[in-house]
This record gives structure tokens, C-alpha cells and sequence, in this order.
């Protein structure tokens, strides 16, 4: 018995200029390919996990325009004409070096799947709300899952990096200079 093939239309794609960490990726993808995977799979960007894949999880959180956004809720054409930083464009960013330690400093990780996107969180916290206490930490963290740590860890690290930002201001980087690409 000779099963007809099915045949369907080729998948149709776009060409695209995405701006990532101040660098162009011209990327062929399909329309509805959202961030996450373009940054992935396109870009060979991987710091940037993909978890609930609906906007829940946090695990996916990149920096656009100088705020977090969810990467796997938006099709990457939408994107197009705007500045996307994945945590890979941290590396020199003193709050971002700051933060780090303090995560290891108060073992905030654990399997790992979740900080870049609690750090791209926690980045934003430091630097939007330096007097936040324990429950506007918790608050700002409520769209970021973690499975492993029960946050205490997390606030932890948070609450000791706006600490040191406080005691010593002359060693904290402002704003404007914390977002070197």
C-alpha cells in the first residue's frame, strides 16, 4: 500500500536586523519566532533560558531599551530599531560584578536554570529602587521563579549589594555608567 506523501508550502521567513548587546545580527527567521529563540538559536546567544515559554517564569528576562522584558512573549520582528542586552553584555557592568558575588556570597544558586533572568531582575532592582526593603525585593522578584533556592538566598544577595551600594557611594557605579555594553 503506497501512503500519498503530504507536502506542505515552504515556510515562509523575514531577514531582519536585530541590535544585541550593541552589536547587529542580521538574522532569516520565521515572523512568529519569538526573542528567546532568535537570541539563541540566531544569535548564539545562550545566557538567556527558556522555561515557561508564557511569560511566567522569568527565566528568559533581557534588558530592552534600559528595562527588563520577558524574551519569549514577542516575536523577534517586533524588536527591529531597539536596544536588546542579554546578561552576556554584563560582563564589565560593576552592578552586574557586584551582584554576582553577592549570589555567591549568599549561595542564591543552585541548578542555576533561573539567575540570568533573577539577575537581569536584580539589576534593575539595585539600580530603580536602591531603598527597597525585604518585601519590595520579594514584590519586584514575584515574576521570576526559582525552584531550587526558596528566594531566601536571592533577597539575600540583593539586599547586601543596595547595603554596600549605601555604605560606600563613592565605590557604587551611577546608573548612567553601570550600563557599559
Amino acid at each position: 500500500m503506497n501512503t500519498p506523501r503530504l507536502e506542505f508550502p515552504p515556510v515562509a521567513t523575514e531577514r531582519i536586523a536585530l541590535t544585541v548587546n550593541g552589536r547587529t545580527h542580521q538574522v532569516e527567521l520565521e515572523p512568529r519566532t519569538h526573542l528567546a529563540d532568535a537570541l539563541r538559536e540566531h544569535c548564539g546567544l545562550t545566557a538567556t533560558h527558556l522555561g515557561c515559554e508564557h511569560g511566567v517564569c522569568g527565566a528568559c528576562t533581557v534588558e530592552v531599551d534600559g528595562a527588563p522584558q520577558r524574551s519569549c512573549l514577542q516575536s523577534a520582528v517586533r524588536f527591529v530599531g531597539r536596544q536588546v542586552r542579554t546578561l552576556e553584555a554584563f560582563d564589565d557592568d560593576a552592578v552586574m560584578a557586584q551582584l554576582r558575588a553577592a549570589f555567591s556570597a549568599e549561595h542564591a544558586l543552585q541548578c542555576g536554570y533561573c539567575t540570568s533572568g533573577m539577575l537581569m531582575t536584580a539589576r534593575d532592582i539595585v539600580l530603580r529602587l536602591p531603598q527597597a526593603d525585604e518585601a519590595r525585593i520579594r514584590e519586584e522578584l514575584a515574576g521570576n521563579l526559582c525552584r531550587c533556592t526558596g528566594y531566601q538566598g536571592i533577597v539575600q544577595a540583593i539586599q547586601r549589594v543596595l547595603r554596600e551600594r549605601i555604605q560606600n557611594p563613592e565605590h557604587t557605579p551611577h546608573p548612567e555608567t553601570a550600563h557599559a555594553a
